[in-house]
Formats: C-alpha cells, sequence, structure tokens
C-alpha cells in the first residue's frame, strides 16, 4: 500500500507520538513539575491508542510500501504491550523510587518505547526492523539509567548500553550481509530468493547462516537467550522497578513477535541444510537452565526475577523448537499469562519496597503477618511462575510441554521439567520468608485502595487462566492468522 494511503492505518502510532509530545509540553508548562498529571495524560494515550488499533482491525495489510504488516498478529502484541505499558504506568505512579522533579520526561520516554515495540510487532522489512529495534533499544537505555542519584542504576545503563551496541552492530552486519545476497529487505521475498539460490546452486550456504545467525542474535538481546543475556541481571537490579517489570514482558513480548515474524515468515525455510529446530532446543534448554541455576544464590529478589524471567525465556522457546501452528499458539499464550504473573510479582516487590525499603529476600520476612493480601497474592505469582496447579502457569506449561511431547522432543521436555524443580526452590524461599520466618518489625503494613485493587488485577487472571484456558486457544490461532500459512 503507498505511503499516503498507508496513514490511516498507521494512527495508533500516530497518538502514541502525540500524547509523547503532550505530555512534554503539560510538563514544562505546569508551574509545579511532578504529581501525576503526566503519568494519567500517558494512561490516556496508552488506551486511545490500543483501542484505535482494535477499531481499525486486524485485517491483512502491508503498509508504507511493504514496510510494516497489519494483521491479528501485530495487533496480538500491541495489545500485550499496551497493557504492559500502561501497569507500568500505575505502578511508576505508585513508586517511591522514582523522583517526582523528572517524571514528565521519564513518560514521555514510556510512550517512545511502547512505539517501538508496535512497530517491531509490524516490522515486515530488514530496515524497519532495524530502526524498530534501535527505536526500543535507545529509549530503554535511558529508562534503566533514570535514577541519576543512584551509582548502581548508572552501571546499569551502562551496561545495557555496552551490549545494546554490540548486539546492534552484530545484526546491522548480519543485516547487510543477507542484504547483499539477496538483493531485497522484505522477509518473504529473501525466503523465497534464497530458496531459488539454493535450488541453482548459486549462493554459499555459509554466507547465509551467518548473516541469519548474526540476525538472530540480535534478536536474542532483546529476549535475553544464552549467550545474549549477560545484561539482563544488572540491568533489572539497577534500573527502577516498574521498568525492570516492563522490561521483563513488554520488551521480551515484542523481542518474540520479531522472532517469529522473521524466522517464520522469513528465513526458516531459507537454508534447509540447517536443523533449525535443534539448534533452537539447545539455545532453549541452555536458557532456562542457566537463568534458573543463576537465581539460586540470589537474594535481591529483583535479581531473582531477573534471572528468572530469562529462564522464561527459555521455556518460551520451546515453542519455536518446534516450527509449528502449535508451538506458536502454545508461545502466544504463555506470554498472556506471563503478562499477568510476572506484572503482580513485580507490583509486590514494588510495595514492599516502599513499605519496608529492602529489595532482598530478608525483607520479606514475616509479611504474612503486617499485609496478609500481599503474602497470599505473592505466593500465588511465584507458584504460579513456577508452574503449578492450578494456577495459570500451569495452564502454560502444561501447553509448552504438550506441544513438545507431541513432537517427540522428549529429552527437551524432560530438561524443561528438570527446570521447573529447581525454580520451585528458589521461589519456596521467598514463600518460607513470608510465612514460616518472622521480623522483627511486627507493625502492619498499609497500603492504599488504589494499590489493593491494581494487585488483585493481576491475582484474578493468574487463578482464572489455571482453571479455564480454553479462550486461550482461540485468541491465539486467531492472532496467528495467516502467519503459517
Amino acid at each position: 500500500m503507498p505511503n499516503i494511503a498507508s496513514i490511516p492505518y498507521f494512527i495508533p502510532e500516530i497518538i502514541l507520538i502525540v500524547f509523547a509530545v503532550i505530555v512534554i509540553l503539560y510538563d514544562l508548562s505546569s508551574k509545579k513539575r511532578g504529581g501525576d498529571g503526566a503519568a494519567y495524560l500517558s494512561l490516556v494515550g496508552i488506551v486511545i491508542a490500543v483501542i484505535t488499533a482494535i477499531v481499525i482491525g486486524s485485517e491483512d495489510r502491508s503498509l508504507f510500501l511493504g514496510m510494516v504488516r497489519l494483521d491479528s498478529f501485530a495487533m496480538f502484541f500491541k495489545v500485550i504491550i499496551s497493557v504492559a505499558t500502561a501497569a507500568t504506568i500505575l505502578f511508576s505512579v505508585r513508586s517511591a523510587e522514582l523522583d517526582p522533579e523528572t517524571k514528565g520526561e521519564y513518560y514521555a520516554l514510556l510512550l517512545a518505547v511502547t512505539l517501538g515495540m508496535y512497530l517491531m510487532a509490524s516490522s515486515t522489512h530488514l530496515l524497519m526492523i532495524y530502526l524498530s529495534l534501535e527505536t526500543v533499544s535507545l529509549t530503554s537505555y535511558i529508562l534503566a539509567g533514570f535514577l541519576t542519584h543512584s551509582p548502581r542504576s548508572s552501571e546499569a545503563a551502562f551496561k545495557y548500553i555496552t551490549f545494546g551496541a554490540i548486539s546492534s552492530g552484530t545484526m546491522l552486519f548480519g543485516i547487510s550481509l543477507l542484504f547483499g545476497l539477496t538483493g531485497t529487505g522484505d522477509i518473504v521475498l529473501i525466503s523465497s530468493r534464497l530458496g531459488e539460490m539454493f535450488s541453482q546452486g548459486d549462493v554459499y550456504p555459509l554466507a547465509v547462516l551467518l548473516s541469519i545467525t548474526f540476525i538472530l542474535a540480535g534478536v536474542g538481546y532483546k529476549i535475553a537467550s544464552v549467550p545474549f543475556h549477560m545484561w539482563s541481571p544488572d540491568v533489572y537490579e539497577g534500573a527502577p522497578i516498574p521498568i525492570t517489570a516492563f522490561l521483563s514482558v513488554a520488551s521480551k513480548s515484542a523481542g518474540f513477535a520479531l522472532f517469529i515474524r522473521l524466522f517464520y515468515s522469513g528465513l526458516k525455510s531459507a537454508d534447509a541444510s540447517v536443523d533449525w529446530s535443534l539448534m533452537l532446543a539447545v539455545v532453549s534448554a541452555l536458557t532456562m537452565t542457566v537463568g534458573n541455576l543463576a537465581a539460586l544464590p540470589q537474594q535481591n529478589v529483583k535479581r531473582l526475577l531477573a534471572y528468572s524471567s530469562i529462564s522464561h525465556g527459555g521455556f518460551l522457546l520451546m515453542g519455536g523448537v518446534l516450527l509449528t501452528s502449535e508451538g506458536l499458539q502454545a508461545i502466544l499464550i504463555y506470554l498472556i499469562i506471563y503478562l499477568f504473573m510476572n506484572l503482580g510479582a513485580f507490583f509486590v516487590v514494588i510495595l514492599i519496597a516502599n513499605e519496608v525499603g529492602s529489595e532482598t529476600i530478608d525483607g520479606y520476612r514475616g509479611l504474612v503477618s503486617r499485609a496478609p493480601l500481599i503474602a497470599v497474592s505473592m505466593a500465588i505469582f511465584l507458584f504460579s511462575l513456577t508452574g503449578l496447579p492450578p494456577l495459570a502457569g500451569f495452564a502454560g506449561k502444561w501447553i509448552l510441554f504438550a506441544a513438545v511431547i507431541k513432537e517427540q522432543l522428549y529429552w527437551l521436555a524432560i530438561i524443561g521439567l528438570l527446570n521447573s524443580v529447581v525454580a520451585l526452590y528458589y521461589y519456596v524461599r521467598i514463600v518460607k520468608a513470608m510465612f514460616l520466618e518472622t521480623s522483627d518489625d511486627t507493625e502492619s503494613l498499609s497500603f492504599s485502595p488504589g494499590s489493593l485493587v491494581l494487585l488483585l488485577v493481576f491475582v484474578v487472571p493468574t487463578l482464572l487462566l489455571g482453571i479455564y484456558w480454553n479462550p486461550l486457544y482461540e485468541l491465539s490461532r486467531v492472532s496467528l492468522g495467516k502467519l503459517m500459512g
């Protein structure tokens, strides 16, 4: 579709840009900087953008001369990303560590990074893929180091930038190599042209393998898969807690959207001589194992959840191993469930950090006697992240394991099961502190009604989706649309 004709279908992205500017202007013109006005303006922008996207619909359209695609797959991830952003805004309002004097630009950056993630979910051209990734990366660097008074936050931003620059350069080299081989940046055309070249013997398989590997390395950085995960723990620990929650869900979701779009639409059939399934299976097994083993000795809950997030990326990759629609459905279903249980766990971390002033497991001692609802909610989230029935995490892992076993990848299923047992150990450490240990401070903790209602927004789906998950099957099937066709 030509550029001018594409603009009406690009309105959600335009809304995000407009509201980012409005938030900055509001903050500059406000007599008193800070407050929650910028936050709620940003929230309105997110809500309007996602509603507009839903109203426009998800009929399959190629926009801006094939640079981006509007389809049900992009729509699914836009909703996931929007929910994560809206939750992050509400978390930020309730976070004591964020400086109220700098919140205007903070929320504008959140809208900007959301725009980049929208584009990541829609990109079908190598140039747009790279630009959307860089939009997300550059804004994420600033958000990760937003606590300028904290050396830990500055260190997080520095490491994020360093690893991000390396991954961007690697990916750009892969893109240039692949473009040089095929003469096009359209990922679907790349697949067909490489297929023709291989059938005629006009291309070197090693050159294709290197280019695709370099591109997937850039995507692997976004989803924090081994060996591209080294940035994740330090960044998650040093960033503001709401940003840590955002990166663990929204960034991972956008990364998987790009991975699926790139790999399944264009590259999986590029070189039949490469066993992509085995390669992804090895990465999946390593990612979940390294993440879980590294989480075992952690005392800082944020850092523990960072390594946990790495391991969940490994579980999600199990669905990518299958190269089937069932595997992709399992990924989408797991992402929905992961959204609620992981954001819920991070929200509890925010509430406890505000009241207790600690991010360590020791700060959770005796929590059941000081804040029973918070302790029970945290236990629900942690047991769901483990995959215990009848919680939503069990449903997500059940669907993933069923798809893997159906394809007779028994060794990968066994590794996944063993990793779930390992995860149970370090999650139970927090539960043990909350329910079985005592604290020197026995004063009850009080939380605002709004915070408790927001907490229940994450608790209820975590409970219900473990009992009734059939609607997720239909949603994931519709969202995949023609992607696998």
